[in-house]
Formats: structure tokens, C-alpha cells, sequence
């Protein structure tokens, strides 16, 4: 009975992280994001090619923030993911907006900085449903 259970949970955890956006309006949007960020999955194939100033965003959901190897993040984020910063929808759409003083407050730190100087104003949420729907999450 405790394997059926422990299956159970494990398949509810592995199902995909939904989000509440509009995809198809996220495909559009997100040609303000690739100047500085790419889509590609764990194997290397591009699925949106941009920019490396910014992180791969494949698979961001669920990601701890400031985590992507090889990437050169700035302090605060770093800290930010070390406190316990998981990229779910909310936490994407906020920092999005306006990721400087998203950091600040979520650490608390009036001298926090980001790296991400661009603000998306809208359309946050059908960026991060568009990502979650190329991720293969």
C-alpha cells in the first residue's frame, strides 16, 4: 500500500507546471526576451534562438533561481535563489516587471541589483506559458 501511495505522489509531482497565460501570445511577446535569452533544451537544440546575455529560460519552471550552469549571474540573484527562490509563475511575472526591485524586496536589501535591466510591463504571464509550453515540462 506504501508503494502505491509513494507512486501516486510521485506522478502528481511530475506532472507539468501549468501556467495561466495565454502561450500563443507569450510566442509573440517573447521576441522582447531574445535579444538576451534563448530557449534550448538539456541536449542543445535550439528551440527559440536569442541572445546569452541572459540564462536559457528551457525549463525554468520549478527552477531555483540564479542556477543555470556556465551562466555568470550577479550576486543578488545568486542570494536570491540561496533564500529559497523557485521560478513558479508568480515569482516570474513579478520579477519581470521589474526585476531590480523585485530583488530588493524579496531580499530585503535596498542595495540589490539585477543584471536584467528590461522591464516587461505586461504580458509576463503568456511569456512564462509559452516557455512552460516549449520546455516539454
Amino acid at each position: 500500500m506504501n508503494r502505491i501511495l509513494a507512486t501516486a505522489i510521485v506522478g502528481l509531482l511530475a506532472l507539468p507546471a501549468y501556467a495561466e497565460g495565454d502561450a500563443e501570445a507569450g510566442k509573440k511577446t517573447f521576441n522582447k526576451c531574445k535579444s538576451c535569452h534563448q530557449i534550448a533544451d538539456p541536449e542543445g537544440e535550439v528551440i527559440v534562438k536569442g541572445g546569452k546575455t541572459g540564462p536559457n529560460l528551457y525549463g525554468i519552471a520549478g527552477r531555483t533561481a540564479g542556477t543555470v550552469e556556465e551562466f555568470k549571474y550577479g550576486d543578488s540573484i545568486v542570494a536570491a535563489g540561496e533564500n529559497g527562490l523557485v521560478w513558479d509563475e508568480t515569482t516570474f511575472v513579478e520579477y519581470a516587471k521589474d526585476p531590480k526591485a523585485f530583488l530588493k524586496d524579496y531580499l530585503g536589501e535596498t542595495s540589490a541589483k539585477s543584471k536584467m535591466t528590461f522591464k516587461l510591463k505586461k504580458g509576463a504571464e503568456d511569456v512564462y506559458a509559452y516557455i512552460v509550453s516549449v520546455s516539454g515540462e
